[in-house]
């Protein structure tokens, strides 16, 4: 993807030159998503969350920056230690992307030596400091790069879906959203609950919220579950909903208040309008809406929510300390 995208970004015919520097610098703008936003694993010995690690903290990068400018920042640093992290893919990433064009070769410097002769119609030749792409596949890549790297995002979701088995939606977690969906449907179901209620406590602050007073938060974060389905939403003070951003609840601190909002969200709205097209997200999960048996409805929302949040946590979603 990284050296496809360095083509794309020349758009020339010939005699094309990509410094190693841009290449490893596009690779790890490329994984800071799924790794620093989505918590996914490359596996325990992919060695890429280290390097950005190391990185994120040397050059202070914020999470939401997009790639642009993530690939600028690292791209156009001297700062040696993230020089050092980009520099640890040149041991072994270039020869062993070509090894495929050389069947049975296993030894560096033979790979390298071939390649800089474009034996067997290699794509590009390595050399010290840089690669040269081979004339013969510039034209084929320009040509079809988005089957190309739509081909390469449905291997690294098979890839990271073998990597992270419980973990929901991989596919769009890969890339992320240029722009959130809005919440507006959302919000629409929760004024139909204040205007029967009146006001619900923010299970955090325990203060009163009012329709003109709240926002809508995930309580298992969105950057893990990758939706906004009701069942998860609920209303809470908005400097709560900055302060908590993609942590996780304390389950045993907050679920019986956020199942007690819930429980009076969907008895309310049940009743008032029954057809109302989110109450499918609750059917969805929970086969009905069959809420009489609160104590039993209880159990069964505990049993959707603690597995989330337990797998959330294995992968690195930080616990909300209020």
């Amino acid at each position: 993807i990284s050296i496809i995208e360095s083509i794309e970004s020349r758009n020339e015919y010939q005699s094309i030159v990509i410094s190693k520097k841009e290449i490893f610098a596009r690779m790890i703008s490329n994984a800071w998503y799924p790794i620093k936003y989505f918590h996914l694993s490359f596996g325990v010995q992919d060695k890429i969350k280290f390097a950005l690690d190391n990185i994120a903290k040397h050059e202070n990068l914020s999470v939401d920056l997009n790639k642009n400018e993530l690939f600028n920042a690292i791209f156009n640093s001297n700062n040696p230690i993230t020089n050092n992290q980009l520099n640890q893919f040149d041991n072994n990433v270039p020869h062993w992307f070509l090894s495929p064009w050389f069947p049975g070769e296993k030894n560096k410097k033979a790979i390298y030596y071939k390649s800089q002769n474009f034996e067997e119609n290699c794509l590009y030749a390595v050399h010290r400091e840089h690669i040269i792409i081979n004339n013969d596949w510039i034209e084929y890549i320009l040509a079809n790069s988005s089957i190309i790297k739509n081909y390469c995002f449905w291997r690294l979701t098979l890839y990271l879906q073998s990597k992270n088995p419980n973990v929901p939606d991989i596919p769009n977690k890969i890339i992320k959203q240029a722009i959130r969906n809005s919440l507006d449907k959302q919000r629409k179901y929760w004024n139909i609950v204040f205007d029967n209620q009146k006001s619900i406590k923010c299970i955090y602050t325990k203060i009163d919220l009012h329709k003109e007073d709240y926002v809508l938060d995930h309580f298992i974060p969105y950057n893990f579950v990758s939706h906004d389905l009701i069942w998860n939403l609920y209303p809470v003070e908005k400097k709560i909903n900055l302060k908590k951003s993609d942590k996780l609840p304390n389950i045993d601190l907050y679920f019986d208040m956020f199942f007690e909002i819930q429980f009076k969200g969907l008895s309310i709205v049940k009743e008032c309008q029954p057809n109302n097209k989110l109450l499918e997200d609750y059917i969805n999960v929970f086969g009905n809406l069959d809420i009489d048996d609160d104590v039993h409805f209880k159990e069964r929302y505990y049993n959707l929510i603690q597995p989330l949040i337990n797998i959330a946590s294995y992968n690195g979603f930080e616990l909300f300390i209020d």
